[in-house]
């Protein structure tokens, strides 16, 4: 072990390479790993602050967006001193500080139908945790177009809800909605409790790392729904469907 890794990363990463599901070997292929975390929100900052901790080698933020005042009660990656910044360029910084040996890049950017493909193509995985309809749908049809693992979740008030996709073998998120609605209800229009938005981003970058790690069983084909008012979760089951305009 020793000679794969530093003295440093074996300290950093101790609690990993004990661990019979991750190991060397795991621990590796997270160091090895490039993801996009798409929005760094709610659920992107705990999300990505996680992954980065975790020792993902490469991740690539991208929010077009600037930190205001009220994204502080729930997007913990930013500080008082960081509003008025750009979200990206902000949150790249705090996973460095994080963790030094993670390579951030930001991307202020809105991934569009036009330009999802080619900020996807080529990922490990990519994670999607904005609260715009039409940002899902098009990182999800790219996902499956470049067959890249997607993990997507979402959160308003005390709920929340995600699944995993696995490209042309699981259920896309398509397959279950269809299309975006026409008026989606907002965090800003609706409120959301700040600490549900961190439970559910933990608990994508937990998903994530099982994907890259290729343990356990993945959130795949069925979508958790969380509950945190009532303190309940399900799992719904949900097959490709034939009409799929992503995945059919």
């Amino acid at each position: 072990m020793a000679g794969t890794f530093s003295e440093g990363q074996i300290h950093r990463y101790a609690r990993h390479l004990v661990l019979r599901e991750v190991g060397g070997t795991g621990q590796r292929r997270l160091m090895e790993a490039d993801v996009l975390v798409v929005g760094a929100g709610g659920l992107g900052c705990p999300a990505a602050l996680y992954l980065a901790a975790a020792g993902v080698g490469r991740i690539t933020v991208a929010d077009h967006d600037a930190v205001a005042l009220e994204n502080l009660q729930r997007q913990i990656l930013f500080r008082d001193q960081d509003i008025g910044r750009p979200k990206a360029e902000a949150a790249a910084e705090a996973l460095r500080l994080a963790n030094p040996e993670a390579l951030v890049r930001p991307l202020a950017m809105c991934v569009t139908a036009e330009g999802a493909r080619e900020a996807v193509r080529g990922r490990s995985l990519v994670v999607e945790g904005t609260d715009d309809p039409a940002t899902k749908f098009a990182v999800n049809d790219a996902c499956v177009a470049e067959h890249v693992p997607l993990v997507i979740g979402g959160v308003v008030r005390w709920s929340g809800q995600m699944m995993a996709v696995l490209p042309r073998k699981t259920a896309c998120y398509r397959c279950v909605f269809e299309e975006p609605p026409a008026a989606a209800e907002s965090c800003e229009a609706a409120g959301v409790l700040g600490p549900a938005a961190g439970a559910v981003g933990t608990l994508m970058a937990v998903e994530a790392c099982k994907l890259l790690l290729g343990r356990g069983e993945p959130l795949a084909g069925r979508m958790r729904v969380l509950d945190f008012l009532k303190g309940t979760s399900r799992d719904v089951p949900w097959t490709r469907r034939a009409g799929c305009t992503a995945c059919g």
